[in-house]
């Protein structure tokens, strides 16, 4: 069936009926918004961070792929248009683009920050446009007024409706019918299958199953025997039968706010990697109490010359956006993770497990007595901060960082609000 040419009528209406919208390479989509001279040309995001973070279509033709270190793509591809990311864009024509599908669909799942389902069931009546249309009108309202591409899927389940919106990119609007949805299995990869991952490919794979019509074709008897619950639900919304609903509720848990930064040379020098990821902490702590916001554990890294990582997970004794607190645990697991004579390249902090209004209890060590102290300290600082625009205050770990940054130019990542705000 041809994107865009589609009739939904034939979609019989007891059927539920999801859209599933997607960007088409969200973040250069968004980059090209800003400035439309970039159109046509090779565009990737991730400077600050050393490594492609997305792509334009024209730099993935050449060859280019996410993760690829960026000195490569300036030396074997010099005429690409290399960009910092711009988080807080992002993050702004993603809230208008959900507010635009909000125009027309009530439940809304914003299930990341370039996707989102909708449920349209039952409203092709009282808009007076069929379920085609009103995709359509949504594809056109997010093109015209925020100059975004994207692909819209219609289906019967969230499975299909995300098989739906991949089938054609960029700019594709694809309807699976329940009676035609085997025909469009046939030539997806199982492991493009939404939920499969590598690992559960690879074990479909051995077992002969290389496309969704192959794992369609099973008997959910055998699929209750070589695979767990979840894969089940796959298979009968693959089947056209709705299990997985819409959940339209504000996110109240979230995922993770990161800090990162990536410098040349390479070092060893553990004076400065440790302010270095001193600043990360305090950076991270800064966006989680802007956002009243507290992480249950949180991690640092270091990655090396050869693109290598070093990670430690620091479980908090109780949760806390104060740095004073989260500094204290990570210098012991800094010592633990850095090596001698290793160079390393980057440095980064993520923040986990986040939580909302947080009351900390008495205890018996009063270590949550000190935690609130520089609660209170740290809310003092925050009023100023707002009010004089910038940051005033950092901590005597974090000085070499700043120093750093003022001599050399920053190439840290700016808010990673795409973290913050979902799962």
């Amino acid at each position: 069936m041809s994107p865009s040419e589609s009739n939904t009528s034939t979609i019989v209406k007891r059927e539920k009926v999801i859209l599933h919208i997607d960007g088409d390479a969200f973040f250069v989509g968004v980059e090209i918004a800003k400035n439309p001279k970039l159109r046509g040309l090779p565009v990737v995001t991730g400077q600050e961070r050393g490594i492609v973070s997305a792509l334009s279509y024209e730099a993935k033709a050449l060859g280019i792929i996410r993760g690829m270190p960026i000195f490569r793509v300036k030396r074997e591809f010099p005429m690409v248009v290399i960009l910092p990311g711009d988080y807080r864009a992002y993050v702004e024509y993603s809230t208008k683009m959900f507010d635009i599908v909000r125009r027309y669909v009530d439940d809304v799942e914003e299930y990341s920050i370039d996707e989102c389902f909708g449920e349209l069931t039952g409203l092709d009546k009282p808009l007076g446009m069929s379920y085609l249309q009103i995709a359509e009108r949504i594809k056109r309202e997010v093109n015209e007024e925020l100059n975004l591409s994207v692909s819209i899927g219609l289906a019967s389940t969230k499975v299909l409706a995300k098989v739906a919106s991949n089938w054609v990119k960029p700019n594709g609007l694809t309807v699976i019918e329940n009676k035609t949805a085997a025909d469009f299995l046939q030539k997806v990869p199982i492991k493009k299958i939404w939920g499969i991952g590598p690992r559960t490919a690879e074990q479909l794979n051995r077992k002969g199953i290389t496309t969704a019509k192959d794992f369609y074709d099973k008997d959910i008897a055998w699929i209750k025997l070589i695979l767990s619950k979840p894969y089940e639900t796959i298979w009968q919304e693959l089947h056209g039968v709705s299990i997985m609903e819409i959940d339209s509720a504000s996110k109240t848990v979230y995922s993770s706010i990161q800090k990162t930064r990536s410098f040349h040379p390479s070092t060893n020098d553990k004076t400065f990697l440790w302010s270095q990821l001193s600043k990360h902490i305090e950076d991270s702590c800064r966006k989680a109490r802007h956002f009243n916001l507290v992480p249950k554990k949180f991690s640092i890294f270091l990655k090396t010359k050869d693109f290598e990582f070093v990670t430690a997970l620091i479980l908090l004794p109780s949760p806390s956006n104060s740095p004073e607190i989260l500094l204290s645990l990570a210098h012991v697991q800094f010592e633990n993770i850095h090596k001698r004579g290793v160079l390393y390249r980057t440095t980064g902090v993520t923040l986990l497990d986040l939580m909302t209004d947080f009351v900390p209890q008495d205890d018996l060590f009063g270590s949550n007595t000190r935690a609130s102290k520089f609660e209170i300290i740290h809310k003092q600082i925050d009023t100023l901060e707002e009010k004089f625009g910038k940051i005033v205050i950092y901590l005597g770990s974090t000085k070499s960082a700043i120093d750093h940054k003022a001599d050399k130019g920053g190439t840290d990542s700016e808010d990673l609000d795409k973290n913050l705000l979902f799962l």
